[in-house]
């Protein structure tokens, strides 16, 4: 039951935290597209870890970006607050989501490999 609710939070906190940075924070750092790929939420409800991807080919935007979501932590909390019903707000972590760099970086090796022999002999 306990595990039922901490999901549905997870989905409203991503939902609701996306919608709060990319529309109610106007900080002139946040210049590149983000998307909240995921929030973990403790059962204690003290702290939860919003993994946050930057797209940006630009890694110094890229490491702007992140670094200016990341300090906007106390005002995501505060919104929250105020969206949510319940008692306790936990703890904004953000933290970086590094799976599509390790994707590509797959890709590329995958994509390295030749399969089978290619000798016109056969």
């Amino acid at each position: 039951m306990k595990e039922k609710r901490e999901k549905r939070l997870e989905k409203e906190f991503a939902k609701l935290i996306y919608e709060f940075l990319s529309t109610q924070v106007k900080n002139p750092e946040i210049t590149e597209m983000f998307s909240i790929s995921g929030v973990k939420v403790a059962s204690d409800l003290e702290e939860a870890f919003v993994y946050v991807s930057v797209y940006s080919t630009n890694p110094t935007l890229k490491n702007k970006t992140f670094e200016a979501i990341k300090q906007s932590s106390p005002l995501v909390r505060k919104f929250l607050a105020k969206e949510m019903r319940i008692r306790t707000v936990p703890k904004i972590n953000f933290l970086p989501d590094n799976s599509f760099e390790y994707g590509e970086r797959i890709d590329r090796i995958i994509s390295g490999f030749t399969y089978g022999d290619h000798d016109d002999d056969n």
